[in-house]
């Protein structure tokens, strides 16, 4: 195998080594959001006036943890490997930024879209579920893997203790998650807080990936392509150039 496929490699079975904690906590977790809020929501909410509220809620709990976990598998890595000092054995080899970008990234889409197939998987037998638009199911889901894929690479190196890495996802990363849309619709808030909504690129990542699903969405799946993959662009660049630096990693 070339550099990066190696390296790419590693970050896959650093994971999969562990599915118990990476892999299958985030199911459970995932399914119990859904029997509980499906059971105490689901005669009380009606979305759109034709789908159950328990299908409604199970596309956004596939993308928040296809989100969270994509995102946790990349900061996770760069931060243990710094804390530990194995990091050097990286920064020894000829790889190039772009051989970290793409191993690091890739292996959190394949965390994230793992994590999401087991929550759709499971789900699927409380609330079956449409494919409206399959292609847009996958756009999203790996345009939004990799997207929080780049951005735990940024806080991985930015990081330099776990305090820091903690503190980043959950004042940042969990709060813009559970405001995006994943438990109800924005049409059911007051006109500021859809307006709020529409500030928060989770919220189109989420609706887009719900668009898949239903055929009907809060905002355009085309403007939210459009913002994700400007997201997604303008995220992957700066973690390109913390990598080309050696921001943090080198000192």
């Amino acid at each position: 195998m070339t550099g990066w496929q190696t390296l790419l490699y590693k970050e896959v079975l650093r994971f999969w080594k562990v599915g118990f904690q990476t892999v299958a906590a985030p199911v459970l977790t995932a399914m119990m959001y859904l029997l509980i809020f499906g059971h105490v929501l689901e005669d009380h909410v009606k979305v759109y006036d034709t789908i159950r509220y328990t299908a409604f809620l199970v596309p956004g709990l596939v993308m928040m943890s296809v989100l969270q976990n994509a995102f946790a598998n990349s900061s996770s890595s760069l931060i243990q490997s710094k804390i530990m000092g194995n990091l050097v054995f990286l920064l020894l080899t000829p790889l190039s930024h772009w051989s970290w970008f793409v191993a690091y990234v890739g292996s959190s889409i394949v965390r994230g879209l793992v994590v999401g197939l087991g929550v759709l998987l499971v789900a699927m037998w409380f609330a079956p579920l449409g494919f409206a638009e399959p292609l847009w199911i996958i756009t999203f889901a790996v345009m939004g893997a990799a997207l929080m894929g780049a951005l735990g690479l940024i806080a991985g190196l930015w990081a330099e203790k776990f305090d820091q890495l903690a503190a980043f996802q959950n004042f940042v990363i969990m709060p813009m998650t559970f405001l995006s849309g994943v438990f109800y619709s924005i049409q059911s808030l007051p006109a500021f807080w859809q307006s709020a909504s529409h500030l928060n690129p989770f919220f189109y990542m989420i609706d887009g990936f719900r668009y898949g699903f239903f055929g009907v969405s809060d905002a355009s799946p085309w403007l939210s392509l459009g913002i994700v993959g400007s997201a997604l662009a303008g995220v992957s660049l700066v973690a390109m150039h913390l990598l080309r630096t050696g921001y943090k990693i080198r000192s």
